[in-house]
């Protein structure tokens, strides 16, 4: 198996592997505030057959006014355990939309030391689109020992963030849209600034996908980074609105062979909100 099809796998694969002892499906479909969609009730009314739901703002920082913001190595220890996920296992991560949220759990697996796990390309869209089985019975789950330790090489805080805007160390790559980033666009949440991180580069997530919510090809996302002036042999953070669609862009970065890369965890959800950071517009 090649480094792409271990970070990205059809839904060719995760049917012909659905029943492998191996193998752990996770539902990770998380919806924006603003939806009136609930992401864990319909996983309950409809999932890929063996999926656990992976409830992101469940598994994060509860200490933290900030959403979602990466939870404690113990906590997340214990909430995989009880998913029935240990050492051994394939996860493979899946949402809704296609490739939205998925990613921001592919990417916490891997900050924990968990290398085996996949984005499931195209996601349930794709899956239901093609006709595969759902059902909506929660699995039997048995808790797994599970192994973990932190790589804090792989997520950024405000003050590295800042210092990075400064000396230009990293690369800051900012996955909200072309409106947002320039701050064309008041932001969802009342409270926040509009613009971007002084000095960051905008990848807007969406122009890496396509329509049926598959990830684009290899040369294509070359394409796409070459154009935002991206440097993929220097050390990057991925930022975006509260840390979730930054995933997407570290996703497709990797697929590239890119290694050095972290999340910006706050993402603009933090920056925005302290008037001592500096916001550039346009």
């Amino acid at each position: 198996m090649n480094n792409d099809s271990q970070l990205l796998v059809s839904t060719q694969w995760l049917e012909d592997h659905l029943y492998a002892p191996d193998v752990r499906i996770l539902d990770a479909t998380y919806f924006m505030p603003d939806d009136e969609r609930d992401g864990r009730a319909e996983y309950e009314a409809s999932h890929i057959p063996g999926a656990r739901y992976f409830d992101i703002d469940d598994v994060a920082d509860s200490r933290s006014s900030l959403p979602h913001m990466l939870p404690p190595v113990e906590k997340f220890i214990s909430r995989v355990r009880a998913m029935g996920i240990g050492d051994g296992h394939r996860v493979v991560v899946y949402d809704t939309h296609g490739i939205f949220s998925a990613p921001r759990v592919w990417w916490m697996f891997r900050l924990f030391g968990k290398q085996d796990v996949a984005v499931l390309d195209g996601g349930m869209k794709k899956w239901i689109a093609e006709g595969r089985a759902v059902e909506d019975v929660p699995p039997i789950v048995r808790d797994r020992h599970l192994t973990a330790r932190r790589n804090a090489a792989m997520v950024k805080d405000v003050t590295q963030v800042a210092a990075s805007s400064k000396l230009g160390d990293f690369q800051i790559i900012d996955a909200r849209s072309p409106e947002r980033f320039k701050g064309e666009v008041p932001e969802a949440r009342v409270e926040l600034r509009s613009g971007h991180i002084p000095g960051s580069m905008n990848v807007y997530y969406s122009d890496l996908l396509n329509d049926d919510g598959t990830m684009k090809g290899l040369d294509d996302l070359q394409a796409i980074f070459d154009r935002a002036g991206v440097n993929l042999a220097k050390p990057t953070i991925t930022t975006c609105g509260s840390g979730v669609t930054a995933a997407i862009l570290s996703l497709a970065m990797a697929r590239l062979g890119h290694k050095l890369n972290a999340v910006y965890d706050g993402s603009w959800s933090e920056w925005g909100m302290y008037n001592d950071l500096k916001v550039e517009t346009g």
